[in-house]
């Protein structure tokens, strides 16, 4: 009998040890879940009375989905007398991220382990598997719908906009998303009201766009938006970009 509790007590030990090691948080130098190093993070520097912009990034996403809003909203801070943007990037664990291209980025923060800074902008970049696997993730889809009840505008470039629209944001406003795969998007969402021949949809806090090269120009309409049309020019210029709203096919809502 006493073989017998013994036994018990060390089987329930392993087994709480083993809890606690597969749910703890992943520290500098050991592996998370997926088998990735995590290695030193320097978090950015969140600069008070900007609005603070998260780029949500996974494995497969695609660089110029990512890196086009990033450069736009990051040389926000140049410019004098506006609110600028502290831009950050939030993934699900804290491992090293895979680009499609085949960059690795560090995350600045991970939304399954990290204390997360508010998100006035999120900004869904492209992933390689938007259309399938990734909309499975509950945990994902969980944290985008938490930050969409306070953020004060929504993001998407290319097929982002399916995990908006998973995520049951999109069902009461026009979108958008990259054109070869408009069929697919009307497909698994009947319910949205989807806008083709357009390279951005905005409708009320919502902005979604074709995706690729044309991020620019969806990022640019969001700065003229909120700065006016000449810090839109200033920011366009220091990207060598030739930007007039007017010459861009888009869908503003009323």
């Amino acid at each position: 009998m006493e073989i017998r509790k013994i036994i018990s007590i060390l089987a329930l030990l392993i087994f709480s040890f083993l809890l606690w090691a597969t749910s703890k948080s992943p520290q500098d130098g050991e592996m998370d879940v997926q088998g990735r190093l995590v290695v030193d993070r320097i978090l950015p520097e969140l600069v008070e009375g900007r609005y603070n912009v998260g780029f949500l990034i996974m494995d497969g996403v695609y660089n110029t989905e990512l890196t086009a809003p990033f450069d736009i909203f990051q040389h926000t801070i140049f410019r004098d007398s506006i609110k600028a943007m502290n831009v950050f990037t939030v993934a699900k664990e804290r491992g090293p991220v895979r680009t499609f291209e085949g960059m690795r980025i560090i995350p600045d923060y991970s939304y399954q382990y990290d204390a997360m800074p508010r998100i006035d902008i999120l900004v869904v970049p492209s992933a390689e598997h938007h259309l399938d696997t990734d909309l499975e993730d509950s945990l994902m889809i969980d944290f985008v719908q938490r930050v969409d009840k306070e953020a004060e505008f929504v993001t998407s470039h290319c097929d982002g906009a399916f995990v908006l629209a998973k995520a049951g944001l999109l069902d009461d406003v026009a979108s958008t998303t990259f054109p070869g795969d408009l069929d697919k998007y009307e497909e698994m969402f009947p319910q949205l009201d989807v806008k083709r021949d357009v390279l951005f949809v905005h409708d009320g806090k919502y902005i979604t766009s074709a995706g690729g090269a044309k991020s620019f120009e969806a990022s640019l309409y969001l700065a003229e938006h909120l700065y006016g049309k000449e810090i839109a020019k200033q920011l366009a210029g220091g990207l060598v970009i030739d930007w007039d709203v007017d010459n861009v096919p888009h869908f503003i809502a009323e």
